[in-house]
């Protein structure tokens, strides 16, 4: 049985007018068909505003999809956006507890793997400073710290690692890995095409919010990358 299965998903967005007004649709995810099969390590690939991202909110629950359907047959731990689920005026250690919440853990459980998460994003020295003083890179520490103290069924990954110091880069490359040696299921966006072809297995190459090609990483990257030297 699939672990992550979309029939013909589609999703749009609405366009405004300055004034507010609602000009029309844009087309963000087009007629999408894919099946995840669990234990696969897959890319997303495409250029920005592809219909990467829509498609990974979809697949974690926080879009509803326009057209088409979705299931999902496991626990979900999503690394979308910098900074999703925190609330930037509260301190580290205040966040810790509130995404804790919003990815469903009780406030018992995030206080026995706390010093866990402390550790992990190296991040002591500024518990009890407001998170809005942090550096992107502080929040993508922070964020995938909190996200990977569970070992989910399902870990999304949307360009996080884009943004940290490549010493973290590996720390947490290295933790995915142990997930995924676990059995976790990764669904991967990256713009590192070496990251891409080491990390996974399979990919699916999306285009304008179509799929374009899906099958053996290195097939799709090869085709993908021959139309960027175009």
């Amino acid at each position: 049985m699939s672990i992550i299965k979309t029939k013909h998903l589609s999703y749009h967005y609405i366009r405004h007018d300055e004034e507010g007004n609602v000009e029309g649709e844009v087309p963000a995810v087009k007629d999408v068909n894919l099946s995840v099969e669990p234990g696969e390590f897959i890319a997303i690939l495409g250029h920005n505003g592809s219909g990467k991202s829509t498609l990974l909110k979809a697949i974690s629950g926080i879009l509803k999809p326009y057209k088409g359907e979705i299931v999902v047959n496991g626990t979900i731990s999503p690394l979308l956006e910098l900074g999703a689920g925190f609330d930037m005026n509260l301190t580290a250690r205040e966040n810790i507890f509130l995404n804790g919440t919003v990815l469903g853990h009780s406030k018992k459980y995030m206080q026995e793997h706390f010093d866990e998460i402390v550790e992990f994003s190296e991040l002591h020295k500024f518990l009890d400073s407001p998170v809005k003083n942090f550096s992107s890179g502080m929040r993508a520490r922070l964020g995938f710290s909190i996200a990977t103290i569970v070992r989910p069924d399902i870990l999304i990954v949307d360009e996080i690692l884009a943004v940290g110091d490549y010493s973290f880069q590996q720390k947490c490359l290295k933790r995915m890995d142990e997930m995924m040696g676990g059995g976790t299921t990764l669904l991967f966006v990256s713009h590192s095409i070496d990251q891409v072809r080491k990390l996974c297995d399979h990919a699916v190459w999306i285009n304008k919010g179509q799929i374009m090609q899906i099958g053996e990483v290195n097939e799709v990257c090869d085709a993908y990358m021959a139309t960027q030297k175009k």
